[in-house]
């Protein structure tokens, strides 16, 4: 019987999956993660796989071709979901509440959740953001402008409710 994993710790292990070993094949992901308790759908696995930013590449030495993933911190091997968008979606997904105080916002998420939403916001490229500071469930967001976490925390307050809103 299969543990319920949070999509987070789910992504995390496929990272370290791909990373430590290569991995031919969605069937072959799926086995190794069963193998460990977390059963998986082909579909999830495929969206998790494009949420990673995973790609299929043969090796230069001409070895069979293995899923990849982008260099922590580097631009996505493919454009297959451009940063807003999918930030939208984790907004929608993860986000119960934002303050703001001065430059700064704190965003609410589900317990486990937190440095998943995070590294999505990170790796958005949002111009309004410094950083991001994450824990369990709680993310602190410093925004450049020193009055604007008012503004951020409406913003994705927006995003996370009614996706045409993106200004």
């Amino acid at each position: 019987m299969s543990n319920p994993v949070t999509k987070a710790a789910r992504h995390a292990r496929i990272s370290e999956l791909v990373r430590a070993t290569p991995i031919p094949s969605q069937t072959v992901l799926a086995r190794l993660l069963a193998d460990e308790g977390m059963a998986v759908t082909q579909a999830t696995l495929s969206r998790d796989l494009e949420e990673l930013g995973a790609v299929k590449l043969r090796g230069a030495d001409g070895s069979p071709a293995a899923y990849v993933l982008p260099e922590e911190g580097a631009a996505p091997m493919r454009p297959s979901v451009s940063p807003p968008d999918q930030l939208i979606r984790r907004l929608q997904e993860l986000l119960t509440g934002a303050e703001a105080s001065g430059n700064l916002v704190v965003l609410r998420t589900p317990p486990g959740a937190a440095q998943f939403l995070a590294s999505a916001l990170d790796r958005s490229g949002l111009p309004d953001i410094i950083g991001t500071i994450a824990g369990d469930d709680t993310i602190l967001v410093i925004t450049r402008d020193t009055d604007g976490g008012d503004a951020f925390a409406t913003k994705v307050l927006d995003w996370a409710h009614k996706k045409e809103s993106r200004d």
